[in-house]
């Protein structure tokens, strides 16, 4: 008897080029849109970088600048969202 495939958690990284930015978090539907809870750190180059452990799925997100809602300029696929705008869209395999 075949047992159902074990979904596995992915580290997935979220990167984006911002070097004139003084803060900036990743929020979504895996941390209820709350800026506050994943701040990302700017590396030597500008980009600023974090990772979340994920289960596999289909995510929303946008990027938090200064105090600002940003779509990930590298993601190709959106969704729209309540407020008429959209968001950023991620899948984890």
């Amino acid at each position: 008897m075949k047992t159902p495939k074990e979904k596995k958690v992915r580290k997935v990284a979220f990167n984006l080029l911002a070097p004139e930015a003084g803060r900036v978090a990743l929020a979504g539907d895996f941390n209820d849109w709350d800026p506050m809870r994943h701040p990302m750190k700017k590396d030597k180059k500008g980009v600023w970088k974090v990772s979340l452990t994920l289960s596999p799925g289909m995510y929303q997100y946008k990027f938090f600048v200064d105090g600002a809602w940003y779509n990930d300029p590298s993601c190709s696929d959106c969704v729209m969202n309540p407020f008429g705008t959209l968001n950023s869209l991620k899948k984890v395999e």
